[in-house]
């Protein structure tokens, strides 16, 4: 049976379409992505993302354990930080992306997509040969994610922690809506917002909740489902695990590499990235903008040169609400990566012309 987050029965009342996605019962949408996208992109949103895991990390040796696990230097985190990060196996395929915050001297929260969450834990607690206090807390936590320009001053109504001075992956803990929360500059859709993190066994979930929809009112706030997060997140060219990221790619080709730092020490994966390194990659993570206005990429559809050679595969597409033309990312061989590339998405049985671009396919 699926499970439910904190906010179930607010998402039935609210007449949301309801699916199941990573073993949840999540709203996809309210009164309709194109209307939720909009509302993002121009005034406010609010995602419930409780779904997603958080892992506790504590004692002394806890930052050589997420040191091990990660690709990125934690060790620059001071208290307050977040950072995004990625772990890897050791032929280097990717286990999840993560953001990792620095909560205190010894403390640390790992956020993991939903439908890693046991896969993950497994992963870290295996690699935790230091006696790291490694904790699973995913159940505990709630997470609304309130996104759009007008995200702040709908939130700034319902705290005294002044947000205006929490910078872009930082944090603080406070309270807002009267319940006890981190309330972290991060997102998905590269817009304005935070993301609240609060134990909902200690607090009243559908209050916070009502509190914030009534606080966005006058900015024209709506609930979001999945579908208008997807969307907004490929027009940032953000990578979605299980598409454009899986344990058949490794970061440097995922364009990921600004987070690889080899200079950090050992970290596992690093071995067989250096080597990827040397040889020279064969493949990239690309964007591309479709010139065919009814012609939509989709995951697993091959890409073609001009002569039908298959070249690649689109790992996500969709039509840009923005943009108003369809929109998506795959890999390629190196070949034909650079920018301005003419490349062809096989759409059935027939092609569609595409031209490689680089993300964020709209100006933030």
């Amino acid at each position: 049976m699926a499970k439910r987050t904190p906010f179930y029965s607010v998402h039935q009342e609210s007449g949301a379409k309801i699916v199941d996605f990573a073993g949840y019962d999540m709203p996809v949408q309210y009164e309709g992505i194109k209307s939720e996208h909009h509302s993002v992109r121009e005034a406010a949103g609010m995602f419930d993302v409780s779904h997603m895991g958080e892992f506790f990390v504590q004692g002394p040796n806890a930052l050589n354990l997420i040191q091990k696990v990660s690709v990125n230097d934690a060790s620059k985190l001071t208290i307050g930080k977040a950072q995004y990060s990625c772990m890897c196996y050791e032929d280097g395929g990717i286990v999840d992306d993560l953001i990792i915050y620095r909560l205190g001297e010894e403390e640390y929260m790992l956020v993991v997509n939903a439908s890693n969450i046991e896969k993950d834990f497994d992963w870290i607690a295996s690699q935790n040969d230091m006696g790291a206090d490694l904790e699973n807390r995913s159940d505990d936590y709630a997470l609304l994610a309130v996104q759009g320009p007008k995200a702040p001053d709908t939130l700034q109504k319902l705290t005294d922690t002044d947000l205006s001075s929490i910078g872009f992956y930082s944090f603080k803990t406070g309270k807002l809506a009267g319940t006890d929360m981190i309330i972290s500059a991060t997102g998905y859709t590269g817009e304005k917002g935070f993301e609240l993190y609060f134990n909902h066994n200690e607090a009243d979930p559908e209050a916070v909740w009502d509190a914030i929809m009534e606080a966005g009112e006058e900015f024209g706030i709506q609930a979001c489902g999945l579908g208008a997060r997807d969307t907004l997140r490929l027009e940032m060219g953000y990578a979605l695990y299980g598409n454009d990221i899986t344990q058949k790619t490794h970061p440097l080709e995922a364009r990921l590499g600004w987070i690889t730092k080899f200079d950090k020490g050992d970290f596992v994966g690093k071995e067989a990235l250096l080597e990827k390194k040397e040889q020279g990659l064969k493949r990239r993570l690309v964007g591309f903008e479709v010139e065919d206005q009814r012609a939509i990429p989709r995951h697993g559809y091959d890409i073609l040169d001009e002569n039908d050679n298959v070249i690649g595969e689109v790992s996500s597409g969709t039509m840009s609400i923005t943009l108003g033309k369809a929109i998506g990312m795959g890999y390629v061989d190196t070949g034909h990566a650079a920018e301005g590339t003419e490349i062809y998405i096989a759409i059935r049985k027939k092609r569609a012309k595409a031209i490689v671009s680089k993300p964020p396919f709209i100006n933030k």
